[in-house]
């Protein structure tokens, strides 16, 4: 007898700890994550990338306390934000070069996530692409720059003078217009650059490169993002195609791209986030390169510059 209630003693002993397991587990995966974002400066491509973000990590199961920043494209911010974000958060989302940047400096344990990033090891944010080292990863925004030049002499055969219009203190963008400047010099384009270092410059350099070349590539750079409607208006007035660098830069005041689709870059790095806070390390999860990449033409805009791209193709 005494046997037994010694084996039903422990068996109730083990089926109180298997409880007791379940409930911790079931607590934590209810747990409140904080998050920060900080966002560089306001505009269609890194606004989408953060609704992307925000909307797969919330249909995770996870329940979230958002602390959204914005610094408006304002250096000085960047610090004071930053170090307040790793502070107070599980995890922290840098959107765009100069946050993620800014969130690296800061944090020292912080696990830290970016996107719309376009050379994540040129802009010393991992050791490389594959093994990332340290407290970042996450998805680079970098769209294929070939394929844009293939577009350019499928949608415009007669262009012979290509324009690239670009921010000059932008590291992403600096690198962006080495490989088109390569690439469309290689097809036998004719290359003109101007730079711009704020949003003031973006008309007169505009209109000045307009009246030289045939067509304008300009790249996935946060400064000219922001004025392209302005851009498109001038590209209107001077019967001057753009190929942008992304495709809610082209919804704006471009024609076409072949390119991000920031909503869906933003819900792919949410999937890291889900591995990081599941235990995995950002040093050893890869950057991931966009998986969504497509061709989009303005039609609007293919309407009023009298263009027909019906047949166009990527293949």
């Amino acid at each position: 007898m005494k046997d037994l209630v010694k084996y039903l003693s422990i068996g109730l002993l083990a089926v109180t700890l298997a409880a007791c397991q379940q409930t911790d587990s079931s607590s934590s995966s209810g747990k409140t994550v904080k998050v920060g974002i900080l966002q560089y400066v306001e505009h269609e491509s890194l606004t989408a990338a953060r609704q992307g973000f925000e909307t797969e990590l919330e249909q995770q199961g996870y329940t979230i306390e958002w602390d959204y920043q914005n610094a408006q494209g304002d250096q000085s911010q960047l610090q004071t934000v930053s170090e307040r974000l790793v502070a107070d958060s599980d995890l922290v989302l840098g959107i765009a070069t100069p946050a993620a940047q800014s969130l690296a400096l800061a944090s020292t344990e912080t696990p830290i996530l970016f996107t719309a990033v376009t050379d994540p090891a040129s802009a010393d944010l991992v050791e490389s692409l594959e093994k990332p080292g340290g407290l970042l990863t996450g998805t680079s925004d970098q769209a294929p720059i070939g394929k844009q030049v293939e577009l350019i002499k499928q949608a415009l055969p007669s262009a012979k003078k290509v324009g690239i219009l670009y921010t000059t203190n932008e590291s992403n963008s600096e690198v962006q217009v080495k490989q088109a400047e390569a690439a469309l010099k290689a097809a036998g384009y004719t290359v003109y650059k101007k730079g711009i270092s704020s949003t003031n410059d973006v008309q007169d350099a505009a209109s000045s490169l307009m009246s030289t070349v045939d067509v304008v590539f300009v790249p996935t750079d946060n400064t000219i993002a922001s004025t392209m409607a302005l851009l498109g208006q001038l590209s209107i007035e001077k019967k001057v195609p753009i190929v942008g660098g992304s495709i809610d830069m082209v919804k704006v005041g471009g024609l076409l791209t072949y390119g991000t689709d920031y909503q869906k870059l933003g819900a792919q790095t949410a999937r890291q986030a889900v591995k990081i806070l599941s235990g995995e390390q950002p040093a050893r999860l890869s950057v991931e390169l966009p998986e969504h990449l497509e061709l989009y033409v303005n039609q609007d805009m293919a309407d009023k510059l009298d263009l027909d791209l019906s047949a166009l193709t990527t293949n």
